[in-house]
This record gives C-alpha cells, sequence and structure tokens, in this order.
C-alpha cells in the first residue's frame, strides 16, 4: 500500500464531524457559561458591598478555580468533547490548559516538570493574544487616527 492508497483509507475511515451541530452547541454552552457567570456578578452585587469590577474579578477567579477544579477531578475533558469550543475558548479552557500540563508534567518534579511545563499550551495563547491585541491596536489607530 502506497502513501496516497494508505490516506485515502484513513480520510475514508475517520469519522466525520458535524461542523454544524458543533458550532450550535459550543454556542450555547458557551452561552451558558455566559449567563452563569452574569448571575454570578448579580449575586456576588447584591449580597456583598463590592463594585462591579471586583465582583467580575471574583466571578473571574471562581471561574479559574471550577476550570483547574474539574481537570483535577479528570471530567473536564468529557465535558469538552461533547461541548468543544464552548468549554475551551472561554476562561475556563485557559484554566484548564494551565492544570493538564500542570498534572501530566508533576511526576518530573518541581522545576523541571511542572515549571517548566506549566505555560506550555497556554503560552500559544498568550502570544497570539498579544499579537492579535497589537494589530488590532495599530488597525484602531490607524482607522480612528
Amino acid at each position: 500500500m502506497n502513501k496516497d492508497e494508505y490516506k485515502k483509507l484513513v480520510d475514508k475511515l475517520t469519522p466525520k464531524e458535524n461542523k454544524k451541530k458543533n458550532a450550535f452547541w459550543a454556542f450555547m454552552i458557551g452561552g451558558l457559561m455566559g449567563a452563569i457567570a452574569e448571575g454570578l456578578v448579580t449575586l456576588i452585587l447584591k449580597c456583598f458591598a463590592v463594585s462591579e469590577v471586583e465582583a467580575y474579578q471574583i466571578v473571574c477567579l471562581i471561574i479559574i478555580f471550577i476550570g483547574c477544579l474539574f481537570t483535577a477531578l479528570g471530567f473536564f475533558d468529557n465535558w469538552v468533547s461533547k461541548a468543544k469550543a464552548g468549554l475551551i475558548i472561554p476562561t475556563t479552557g485557559f484554566a484548564h490548559s494551565v492544570a493538564s500540563a500542570t498534572l501530566d508534567y508533576k511526576k518530573d518534579g518541581l522545576i523541571t516538570g511542572v515549571g517548566a511545563n506549566y505555560f506550555k499550551l497556554a503560552g500559544s495563547v498568550i502570544i497570539y493574544g498579544i499579537i492579535s491585541a497589537f494589530i488590532f491596536a495599530i488597525i484602531g489607530v490607524i482607522i480612528h487616527g
């Protein structure tokens, strides 16, 4: 079997994803997460004497904690396989990437394991976020003067 025949066989046997269904569920799950976060902000504002900015910061910390906790407990990956980008793109995805890299490399020690690999996946998110922000800032300056 040559390379082209093998590729055709792999393409034929690889299950096809329903992109419309995935986009729908990502939208619904991401929207649900946003609604829950807004509900938490409202609850915090009503129950505690904090500013709106502080309430959003508290909710962000809660979401990060939940993403890390669910990763450590081992069921975040199962949820991601169903919700797709609805769970990965928001803050929970960033928390998951840091927590999973930490868990994967903890056996190698604190320095060469955890320390060296902590931002393994999250680092690419940070760098491309910074580059994108820079490009959009330049576009904003060009458009608005």
